[in-house]
């Protein structure tokens, strides 16, 4: 089956690409990986065809502070920019990042079916859930149930202008104002950070974490016996700034050992209890006691799938809901706003109490519970024969 895979080149939403791209191949599928040109030679030498998308760059006179507009709007612009290069490869299917609604539009307008993937659990609003993004458990109790039908009412207005905004962009290039989805909606996560909900969509299916390692380099940890506690700070443009110098602060004579996993250049002069560089991930992971992170999904899911608990010290973005699904599930301390003293308390607290441990290898074990996304790729391809 050829199968067109669209997404960004934000590692959060290009390395679950990239995973699944993996999967297909293995499973004997021709995918094609349409995505930003930073992860074309780490795609080639995993023997995975990629082409450009064209369309992400913001184009003059574009509004790229309204959400709404940049993902619509700029959806419709890819999906016609990737339609020559698309049409020309003739997929059966496109499967298409849950931000880079481009890839199902252009799908749509050639007549082919397609899926979404979502790289973090389902985000639809519910008519059940407080609004995503606030990061608050289900209200209990008649108050719980008339806050989070104020904060429903509330979101509401934005979620009904997203869809006027959708609406639009799809009639720019000349397809039906009302949006008929996917076929299916593929959500990349584990099962202890979904939250149970009436609404949910008989087309959605938790299908697991898929990770990717962007190498093959293996960091060594520092030389010692004490705990291993890993840090990674957040990819994403909304993550928090100044995670690392704060993390080496906090834990300064603490007895335990740092490996900080980064994509950009590492720091100088570290002390001799910590290294940093780029290495890979689920190795190091393998190793630790304790890792600290932004509470993007991405590390999020590798760390609870590793059975480690975990410190967020979320930033923007959907950071808060998902450390907020974490602490709620036991396996997670969040720590916001950041300070030495409170990552010094949460790693302390983390060593010092194996409930933490328990409660990330408890989720690791829900992994059980999800559906193989080649076999429901498939499923969505005969679905439209």
């Amino acid at each position: 089956m050829r199968v067109a895979v669209v997404a960004g080149p934000d590692p959060g939403h290009a390395f679950p690409a990239l995973a699944l791209c993996e999967r297909l191949l293995d499973a004997g599928d021709e995918p094609v990986l349409f995505t930003g040109p930073r992860w074309f030679d780490a795609a080639r030498d995993a023997g995975i065809p990629v082409r450009k998308l064209k369309g992400l760059a913001p184009r003059a006179g574009e509004n790229d502070g309204d959400a709404g507009r940049r993902i619509h709007e700029r959806a419709a612009h890819i999906s016609t920019e990737i339609m020559p290069d698309l049409s020309a490869m003739l997929p059966e299917l496109v499967v298409s990042d849950v931000l880079t609604a481009g890839g199902g539009m252009a799908a749509e307008r050639l007549g082919v079916p397609w899926v979404e993937l979502s790289p973090h659990p389902l985000y639809l609003p519910s008519k059940a859930l407080p609004p995503i993004g606030s990061g608050l458990a289900v209200g209990t109790g008649l108050r719980g149930r008339v806050r989070d039908n104020l904060l429903r009412g509330l979101s509401a207005r934005a979620v009904r202008n997203g869809l006027r905004q959708r609406e639009q962009a799809r009639a720019g290039v000349g397809l039906p104002a009302t949006d008929p989805g996917p076929v299916l909606r593929l959500l990349a996560t584990l099962p202890a950070l979904e939250v149970p909900r009436p609404d949910w969509p008989d087309n959605a299916h938790v299908i697991g974490p898929l990770l990717w390692e962007p190498t093959e380099a293996i960091l060594s940890p520092p030389p010692g016996d004490g705990p291993l506690v890993m840090v990674a700070p957040s990819t994403a443009h909304t993550g928090v700034a100044g995670m690392v110098d704060t993390v080496l602060q906090a834990l300064d004579g603490t007895g335990v050992r740092v490996a900080i996993s980064m994509l950009d250049t590492p720091p100088a002069d570290l002390p001799d209890w910590a290294t940093a560089g780029l290495g890979r991930q689920d190795d190091l992971l393998a190793r630790a006691a304790v890792c600290i992170g932004g509470g993007g999904h991405g590390l999020l899911a590798k760390s609870l799938l590793a059975g480690v608990p975990i410190v967020t010290v979320p930033g923007g973005g959907d950071q808060w809901e998902l450390a907020n699904r974490a602490v709620r599930q036991g396996s997670s301390i969040l720590v916001r706003p950041l300070s030495a003293p409170a990552i010094r308390d949460a790693v302390q607290s983390m060593l010092d109490h194996p409930r933490y441990t328990a409660a990330a290898e408890a989720a690791a074990m829900t992994s059980a519970e999800v559906q193989d996304p080649v076999e429901l790729c498939h499923r969505a391809r005969q679905a439209r024969l």
